[in-house]
This record gives C-alpha cells, structure tokens and sequence, in this order.
C-alpha cells in the first residue's frame, strides 16, 4: 500500500504541469521569506527583552528632570479622566504641558480646575481662528517651545499611563548619545470584533516597529508614547518637511531622524500607554486614511522592508490557494505543511509580543485578521478622501 502510495505521488510529480510549479515555488519562496520576518526581525525584539530581564541592557541610574507634552483638541471628558494618571506619576522631577488647540468644549475649564490641583500643570493655548495645515504640529511644536527641560516625553489626551512608572520606564533609556525612544501605545481591550481588530493590528504594527528599531532600522513611532530631547528637535528641521501633511509629527519625524546609534525602544509593561478604541469600523477606516498618508513620505530602505512584508504575505496566501486548486498531491501537501507552520509561528510571535508588552491575548481568528487587515488598509489607502482637512486626532 505504501508503495502504491509513493507512486501515486511519483506519478504526479511528473505530471505537474507549468501551473503546478510555480504556484508551488511562489508559496515556498514567500514561505521562506515569511519565515526570515519571524524568526530573524521579529525575535530581535524578543532576545532584547531577554537581555532586559538578565540585566544586559544598560540603562542611566539619573532622574533628570522631563517635560510631558499632551496636545488637546476638545478633549475635556479625556483630560478629566486621563490627565490626573500622567500627572501623578512616580517621578521627582517633572511638568506637564498641556496645550490646548483652541477646544470649543470645556476643555479650559477643566485645565484650570486641575491647576489649581496639580502645581506640574501648565497650559498653553492656540488661538481661535489660527489656520494652520497642521494644527497638531503646531500645537507640539508650541508645547516644545514652553518646555523647561531637555527630555520630552509625549501623549495624547485619550492616552492613561498603565502605572505611576510610565515615565520613570521610558526616560531610563537616555543613555549617552540616544536621542529617540520609542514606546508602545496599547488600546483597551473592549469586547467586540472592532475592539479585537484594532488591538490586533496595533500589536502587528508595533511588531514591525519596535523590531526593526532594535535591530537598528527605526522607522517611525507612535505619539501616544514618544520621548524625545529638546535639543534634538531644534537641531534637526523639524516637521518641516511634512508640514503639508496633517500627520507626522511622530512617525515622519522619526523616520527621518532616527538611526541606530540615537534610537531605544521601551517594552516593559510598565511603560505603555492606553487609550480607548474607535467605536464603529467606519471611525477605524477614517483613523486608518489619515495614518496612511505619512506612510508614503517614509525612506525608501523603509518601504522596502515593509513592502516586502506585505508582498511576501499576499503572495503567501494567493499561491496558497493556487497550490490548493491544482489538485496535485504533492502541491497541496506542501502548500499545507508551510501554511501550518507560517501560521504557528505567526500565533506565537504576535501572542508572545502580547504577553511582554501587557496586552490582550488573541487567541482566535488570527488568520481571518492577517488576510483582512493587509485589504482594509489598501481600501484606506486608495477610498477618496471627503477634502485634504482632517482632524488631527
């Protein structure tokens, strides 16, 4: 029987056709290269925790004094509920600048109830009528301006810390001669499919990220948890090279100024910031248009490991299905096995990301969120936008 068997296979080795061939070669190569992103890129971030936890990584000792930046646009419900978090933290030395992009809701009444609170608050305001392409650059940039201190550590008015250590964790990383840190920015884990989605994606995202920057390709941040120094910034142009865009003011800066010399990441749980997720899909798609538009102005050696990534995917799946359509035996079991073994390895990198940053599990439909996600950032990317003016949160 099992030489029947191995001469049905032999038997259809020598009849695969053309299609056969390079549907099976297509789905190996993107195999392999699938393979390379989460055993080689990602696990970089993975033995750095390692060396965290084992005391390799040298972090300073000092406390110096910081500036939190939080830029807020009719944001008083989240500044009532999230500000106290930030400016309670554990640290001995610090100040919260909270700059207000001219809100039309009780926004300044609630930052003067909470200064006469918190002595570490101080305001500033952009004014009615100010037009500007970006309103949120120029609203970080006047909070930059009014910053004391040369470390600035920024957030945003729907973000809480998850400890009274946010800051403490984060700021351990200026070390000599870094520049940029990068941390992660979770979303509360809330029941619903749009919930799970959009943890999903923000703990693939910060896969990519965090990974390349450890491996010393930093290519962007998130300003929900972004510190750099003050000094850096006026060294450097700025935003001035996306001024156009509404976005950027996190990941374009530091896609271009970060490198692998001026560059740290933070993973501890202890340093992530939470905020609340978009209700509907459709809020999700909009935040999703807006994001999208900075990715096009990223480096080339940026687009080029990101759209290998995803080229890599899409062809994983379209040969896939080829592979599944040719009845060939031996196609078919191949195309399996490396469809088994790619979705392991996805499963445990995304799971075990999770679980060092503090975040959600994902138990199920990982294989339903990789195929989606990759297709509803492309619909982002290419939908019409209702007008170039968005708001900047």
């Amino acid at each position: 029987m099992l030489d029947d068997f191995f001469s049905i296979l032999a038997g259809q080795w020598q009849a695969a056709g053309l299609f056969v061939l390079v549907a099976l070669s297509c789905v190996v190569a993107a195999a392999l290269v699938q393979s390379g992103y989460h055993w080689l890129l990602y696990c970089s971030l993975f033995r750095y925790d390692r060396r965290v936890r084992k005391g390799k990584v040298v972090f300073q000792e000092e406390r110096p004094s910081v500036s939190v930046i939080v830029c807020a646009k009719d944001e008083a419900e989240n500044l009532e509920r999230n500000l106290p978090e930030v400016l309670s933290q554990d640290y001995p030395d610090f100040e919260v600048i909270v700059v207000d992009d001219a809100s039309g809701d009780e926004t300044a009444d609630v930052l003067t109830r909470l200064s006469s609170v918190y002595d570490n608050l101080r305001v500033r305001t952009v004014p009615a009528g100010a037009k500007f392409t970006s309103s949120k650059k120029f609203a970080v940039s006047l909070g930059i301006k009014a910053a004391k201190n040369d470390i600035l550590l920024f957030t945003d008015a729907d973000c809480r810390p998850a400890s009274k250590l946010w800051i403490s964790t984060m700021v351990r990383n200026f070390t000599p001669g870094v520049r940029i840190v990068l941390g992660y920015g979770a979303y509360e884990s809330k029941k619903g499919l749009v919930s799970y989605a959009i943890s999903y994606d923000t703990v693939t995202i910060a896969m990519q990220y965090l990974s390349c920057a450890v491996s010393g390709m930093p290519y962007m941040g998130v300003g929900r948890n972004l510190a750099y120094r003050k000094s850096f910034f006026l060294s450097t142009k700025g935003f001035s090279s996306h001024l156009d865009l509404q976005s950027g003011d996190d990941d374009l800066f530091v896609n271009e100024y970060a490198d692998a010399g001026n560059t740290k990441v933070e993973i501890s749980p202890l340093s992530v910031t939470v905020s609340g997720p978009k209700s509907t899909i459709w809020q999700w798609f909009v935040q999703k248009q807006r994001h999208l538009t900075t990715s096009v102005r990223y480096k080339p050696s940026s687009k080029a490991v990101l759209g290998c990534e995803m080229f890599s995917r899409a062809l994983f799946y379209i040969a896939f299905v080829a592979c599944m359509c040719t009845g060939n035996l031996i196609a078919v079991g191949i195309a399996v096995f490396l469809f088994i073994v790619r979705m392991v390895s996805h499963y445990v990198m995304v799971n075990k990301l999770s679980s060092v940053l503090g975040d959600r599990k994902f138990p199920c439909g990982l294989i339903l969120l990789d195929i989606f996600i990759p297709f509803f950032n492309l619909a982002a990317s290419l939908a019409p936008r209702k007008g170039e003016r968005y708001k900047w949160k």
